[in-house]
């Protein structure tokens, strides 16, 4: 009798395939979306490429956005548009969906938001408006429309992670539509403290005084001096080791700054989306 190929017995174990191992699950502290992933997302996790974060700055009067390498450098240069107005979620949301469309691909998702955000969550959002704003699951609504799990944090805390270099007591103040603040320790960002709303003088608060209006109401002359002194308060309050200015009119201030105070880039709200995906930083 003829024997039986040995060939045809390979050939049947080749055709059995091993199981394939569940991929590790992400943060806790990230949406985690069921429903289907974007064509985009979804591509550029199945071709074996480095890990890309998709990084968005939300201002009071544009949006930004950019896509980031494993390094942190951006792949492209920045896309942008006006911040609709009047806005609401939904609006914003699909506002961004379009904004990042002709991006390059993306696995996770980093986001600055003006106003006050715990776990993902809206508080506050004096700018764009607080009734229609408070309590929005901003993570979790955009993870699911973009198809990748997201991080969301105030929009100074995301450029201060860009700026600062990790090391005792550091912080960052943005001038802009308002006025933004942020609070590092070795590194490490702390409780955001919406300092902005504080009372700074005559029963203005900073954001009134040193925000876009207060500057265009006020006056240079008068918008600088409140700068310089609001410097002088910081100190006092938190006893800075270093202080960083940015925001889009950080370029305006023409007097000199202190030895241990410095302006960083406006595109710090986008660089700043790689280290929020740091293990220390717990958002």
């Amino acid at each position: 009798m003829a024997r039986k190929s040995t060939t045809t017995k390979r050939t049947r174990r080749a055709t059995k395939k091993a199981p394939r191992k569940a991929g590790r699950q992400s943060s806790t502290r990230t949406s985690s979306p069921r429903a289907a992933r974007s064509p985009k997302a979804a591509a550029s996790s199945s071709n074996g490429s480095a890990q890309h974060t998709l990084a968005i700055d939300i201002g009071g009067t544009g949006l930004k956005a950019s896509v980031l390498d494993a390094e942190g450098k951006m792949l492209t240069e920045r896309v942008r548009v006006d911040t609709p107005h009047p806005c609401h979620p939904k609006l914003l949301v699909e506002t961004l969906a379009t904004l990042v469309k002709p991006l390059p691909g993306y696995q996770r998702i980093s986001v600055g938001f003006p106003g006050l955000i715990r776990h993902g969550k809206i508080v506050t959002a004096p700018n764009l408006g607080n009734d229609v704003f408070g309590g929005f699951d901003l993570a979790k609504v955009l993870g699911a429309r973009l198809g990748a799990p997201v991080r969301a944090i105030n929009d100074a805390d995301m450029q201060g992670l860009a700026a600062i270099a990790g090391k005792g007591v550091e912080m960052v103040c943005t001038l802009g539509t308002g006025f933004g603040t942020a609070l590092f320790y070795d590194g490490k960002l702390q409780a955001h403290l919406e300092i902005a709303h504080h009372p700074f003088k005559k029963k203005l608060t900073y954001d009134q005084l040193l925000g876009e209006r207060g500057r265009k109401e006020n006056g240079k002359k008068r918008w600088l001096k409140d700068v310089s002194e609001a410097i002088d308060n910081m100190r006092i309050m938190v006893n800075f080791d270093r202080l960083y200015i940015g925001g889009g009119n950080a370029k305006r201030l023409d007097f000199k700054l202190p030895k241990n105070v410095s302006l960083v880039d406006n595109s710090a709200g986008i660089l700043g989306g790689i280290r929020l995906w740091d293990e220390k930083q717990d958002v």
